[in-house]
């Protein structure tokens, strides 16, 4: 079967059609929505040292990884995240989105844990050099800081981490086995940028500027 063999009627194209295909809502999946970081989320949070972080703005959507050592995402008080941007590629999309449109969204992972924690809210970006300093580490100083007004806190299930393998070792992929950085680069710059020369200073790149 091709795409071009789906029926259109049966495209989901209103709300009434999709949630009878799906049924309501099980009781815990509405119980476990705060509105706030509750002390059990707080700890979860605190435990977590990786995010995705989700925006939206005038050319599109943006997910983008954000990681340090656990707890870098500080839990200012039960309604307030704040978020240091560490050092990146300065395309900055997260943070011109966030300019157009403040609504954001954090999937906090933990390694070995299979449920994940879900964050909405609204940022400011902030660049108080007092604030900026508090986020320090190896004496570098993140660019700004994400301010996050939070407005809904839930977890999610494992089912996703424990159909993808995640945290299995034996499911871990062969780095040499998929296409290098460099190679895709080469690839998509038409050979402008010098593969093999940017995958031999990569690692040390990485060591360099990691803060």
């Amino acid at each position: 079967m091709t795409l071009n063999d789906l029926n259109p009627a049966h495209c989901i194209d209103n709300l009434e059609t999709l949630e009878a295909l799906y049924g309501a809502p099980i009781a815990a999946s509405i119980a476990k929505e705060a509105d706030h970081i509750h002390p059990l989320y707080q700890r979860l949070i605190e435990a977590s040292p990786f995010a995705v972080l989700a925006t939206a703005g005038p050319h599109g959507l943006d997910a983008s990884p954000r990681g340090d050592p656990a707890g870098f995402v500080r839990v200012h008080d039960p309604k307030t995240l704040l978020l240091p941007d560490r050092r990146g590629n300065n395309r900055i999309d997260s943070l011109k989105n966030i300019l157009h449109d403040p609504r954001v969204a954090l999937l906090f992972l933990l390694p070995g844990m299979g449920e994940a924690l879900r964050v909405n809210g609204r940022a400011t970006i902030h660049a108080d050099p007092g604030l900026l300093e508090s986020f320090a580490i190896n004496g570098k100083a993140p660019r700004t800081v994400l301010k996050i007004a939070v407005e809904a806190v839930f977890f999610q299930c494992s089912r996703a981490i424990l159909r993808s393998r995640l945290w299995d070792p034996a499911a871990r992929v062969d780095r040499a086995s998929l296409p290098s950085v460099g190679a895709i680069l080469a690839a998509l710059s038409r050979a402008e940028i010098d593969g093999n020369e940017y995958d031999a200073g990569l690692a040390a790149r990485l060591r360099d500027s990691m803060y």
